[in-house]
């Protein structure tokens, strides 16, 4: 199945997104890569007019419900990709994470791609409409961890907004309520 764009005409929208890294390979299983999310995301929110409603960072994607103050929320996740890649290539190199870089070396070389890509280059977007999708999209991404079993109960992942809506935790992230 393709990957979605936020179309133009929806720009303005909410919108459920899912943001993967290429060969879905397990880059946010250290915490220091799920924190430098953490960290571009709340700049985002602060300096960019991003509106978080719901997230999880899993061990190689993303699951967000956003929106974006000024109708530039494709300007926004591209600016996101490109400061997280940048940062991650650091930390990789730092943590001499040889695997993983042989894997993005390698992915990188059979599509001839110059740069150092992390994310895949598409993002799986789809407009929130209605309520009822919302809390659909809403309840996915909070019970990920515990579908995937690496959690019994979704307030138990730490890098999930389901702690803010169920514990009242906004140390990581400060969820914007629809």
């Amino acid at each position: 199945m393709p990957s979605l764009r936020i179309l133009e005409i929806n720009e303005g929208e909410t919108h459920f997104l899912t943001m993967r890294v290429i060969e879905w390979i397990y880059l946010f299983s250290e915490p220091a890569y799920s924190q430098k999310i953490i960290e571009s995301l709340n700049y985002c929110q602060k300096e960019k007019g991003l509106l978080i409603h719901a997230y999880i960072i899993m061990t190689n994607h993303l699951h967000l419900i956003l929106s974006a103050k000024k109708n530039n929320l494709s300007s926004i996740i591209r600016d996101f990709k490109r400061y997280t890649t940048r940062e991650f290539k650091k930390l990789i190199l730092r943590d001499n994470r040889i695997y993983i870089t042989k894997m993005i070396t390698e992915w990188n070389r059979k599509r001839k791609n110059h740069t150092f890509q992390i994310w895949n280059d598409k993002n799986w977007a789809l407009p929130i409409y209605t309520e009822g999708f919302f809390l659909q999209k809403l309840d996915y991404i909070h019970n990920n961890p515990v579908e995937k079993e690496y959690v019994s109960l979704p307030e138990e992942w730490l890098y999930s907004s389901a702690r803010n809506y169920i514990l009242d935790d906004n140390s990581l992230i400060d969820i914007d309520i629809l």
